[in-house]
């Protein structure tokens, strides 16, 4: 993966003013500590890809959970069409800011890594190297019978194959799982394991599901190595960021809070920064070099 090259940090958004108070006291705090990272959808909006919570996110969005996902056959199919019909648009985002803020952190010894609940994959395309992505990626798929993993592409390639009538909307719009609401699903064939025939599923943990023991684990011991966190972009509406919150709090370590709207950590948060990542982050890192 090539390396990034530094960024000077992005001027506030048109109505907007970076509250330059907030971030010296967030940086103060921070000043001198290894710091692990917890993003969450707030950090990639900026990217154009929308969040469940929040400014702009849709008022009547529900999302898929893993139970209806495993019931129902047509559940599967709108999930397959929907995000098939929005995949290519999702990958072509762009890191923003303040990924590329946080790849800096990173380079230059600041952070100790990214914890995020995001499954873009767009920390590790701004050049991070120690991410662990909580709730999953988008980029694999596996099998729930045999456990094969395969890749995105190949199993977009057999759903064209089979799909042939299935044509992309002129203007995409994604929604917040990173697909489209598909006009019909009548006649779409679901793609299958190649090796067993079996129900695929993307490698992201759903409404419903827990994290994976082992991921959590990981993200458990990029904290540890840490002495302070910085929360970037998330609600923590979420139990999977709150139970790294937890972790946290047992331990003492000042906490930073970065968000547009108020999170359920605010009153437990030594410094908050209400503001996008995409200004506040590269800001940060520029008092932290």
């Amino acid at each position: 993966m090539s390396t990034p090259s530094a960024q000077a940090p992005a001027a506030p958004h048109d109505g907007d003013v970076l509250p330059a108070a907030d971030v010296s006291r967030a940086a103060d705090v921070l000043r001198g500590r290894r710091i692990a990272v917890l993003t969450g959808a707030g950090i990639s909006t900026d990217s154009g890809i929308p969040a469940y919570r929040g400014v702009g996110a849709p008022a009547t969005r529900t999302p898929m959970t893993v139970q209806t996902f495993l019931a129902s056959d047509e559940a599967r199919r709108r999930y397959w069409a929907g995000g098939h019909l929005g995949w290519r648009t999702f990958t072509a985002a762009q890191p923003n800011e303040g990924h590329r803020a946080l790849f800096e952190m990173e380079r230059t010894g600041v952070s100790g890594g990214v914890i995020t609940q995001n499954v873009d994959g767009l920390h590790l395309r701004a050049g991070s190297s120690r991410v662990v992505e909580l709730h999953g990626t988008m980029r694999t798929v596996l099998c729930l019978r045999c456990g094969q993993v395969f890749s995105r592409g190949a199993v977009a390639a057999q759903i064209d194959e089979h799909n042939p009538w299935l044509t992309r909307p002129e203007n995409i719009v994604l929604n917040p799982d990173g697909d489209v609401s598909p006009e019909t699903t009548a006649g779409f064939v679901l793609p299958v394991c190649t090796v067993c025939d079996g129900m695929l599923k993307p490698d992201v943990v759903f409404f419903g599901e827990f994290v994976p023991a082992g991921r959590f684990r990981l993200a458990e011991s990029l904290l540890a190595s840490c002495d302070a966190l910085l929360v970037a972009g998330s609600s923590l509406v979420v139990n999977s960021g709150i139970r790294i919150i937890e972790r946290a709090r047992r331990r003492g370590l000042p906490l930073v809070v970065v968000n547009l709207e108020p999170t359920r950590a605010d009153a437990w948060a030594t410094a908050t920064v209400a503001g996008r990542t995409g200004d506040v982050l590269p800001a940060l890192q520029e008092f932290l070099s």
